[in-house]
């Protein structure tokens, strides 16, 4: 499995905003034949900040996903509500496996 782990920060005020752009996103992207999982996590301590939690089964579904229009309309939409540019660490999961993932 691919994992990809960002982290968001937005200006304030773009909070809520940003949690329905990235919702849309997810929840499209869970349509996806590649995708696995997609959680959108606020941090409790800093409600600005967000981390996306993605896992797909390769890293070419995940390329794929960067082409899709509605991975396209988020990233546009949420541009100019970044605080600072957002940060992505990929990662080839070693347990679970993807067949003892679902």
């Amino acid at each position: 499995m691919y994992v990809v782990c960002v982290t968001v920060h937005v200006t304030p005020g773009q909070a809520d905003a940003f949690f329905q752009a990235a919702l849309e996103n997810a929840r499209k992207s869970r349509e996806e034949p590649g995708n696995l999982r997609f959680d959108v996590l606020q941090a409790e301590a800093d409600p600005n900040q967000f981390f996306l939690y993605e896992v797909y089964r390769s890293k070419e579904d995940f390329v794929h996903h960067q082409q899709t229009p509605h991975y396209l309309k988020w990233k546009e939409t949420v541009a100019t509500w970044m605080a600072a540019p957002r940060q992505g660490v990929r990662y080839l999961s070693r347990f679970p496996d993807v067949e003892g993932w679902e």
